[in-house]
């Protein structure tokens, strides 16, 4: 039986190639140590982005109950700089700095109220659940992709959840697949 003993990656400098290996050493003495490659370059970044965005979803659901302002709340009061496709007075969207579609923008509450996660929603943000829906399709009409998008919000650290200020993907510009997660 032979086990996963390193992982090493190799760049080629005369292009952005990237080539990926994992060591396999034999338990039987009578075999040798090899390296296999691993599938693609993009099996690997998402695997990494992967561990990442977990990661960060941790540390995020930790400092969550702090009060300290989020970025979006930055974003909101002009301290940040955001490139917005949408806004009127309770709701603002914006790109996402990190796309993963050819259109990925952000729709926030400018007010949190409480509702730092969807699983907080209470009866009294009704309405601001519904704006933040219906600012979702403006932004889709914006943003020309009215006939196919997604509308994605992450809840908690096991969903990835990184900023805790209630706010809704808007992903499209490309065929979707499924299933999503």
């Amino acid at each position: 039986m032979a086990a996963v003993t390193s992982f090493s990656l190799f760049r080629n400098c005369a292009s952005t190639t990237v080539r990926a290996f994992v060591t396999v050493k034999a338990s039987n003495p009578n075999f040798t140590t090899f390296l296999l490659p691993l599938r693609s370059r993009r099996s690997l970044c998402r695997v990494s982005a992967t561990n990442d965005e977990e990661a960060a979803a941790k540390v995020a659901a930790a400092n969550a109950n702090s009060g300290a302002p989020t970025i979006f709340d930055k974003i909101i009061a002009k301290e940040i700089p955001s490139s917005i496709v949408y806004e009127d007075d309770k709701v603002l969207a914006f790109r996402d700095i990190n796309p993963q579609a050819p259109v990925h923008v952000l729709v926030i509450p400018k007010f949190r109220d409480g509702l730092t996660e969807l699983r907080k929603a209470e009866l009294r943000h009704v309405e601001i659940l519904g704006q933040l829906l219906h600012a979702a399709k403006i932004v889709a009409e914006i943003e020309g992709i009215l006939d196919g998008f997604r509308v994605v919000i992450n809840n908690g650290p096991e969903a990835c959840q990184s900023v805790y200020h209630l706010h809704l993907h808007v992903l499209g510009g490309r065929q979707m697949k499924w299933p999503a997660g």
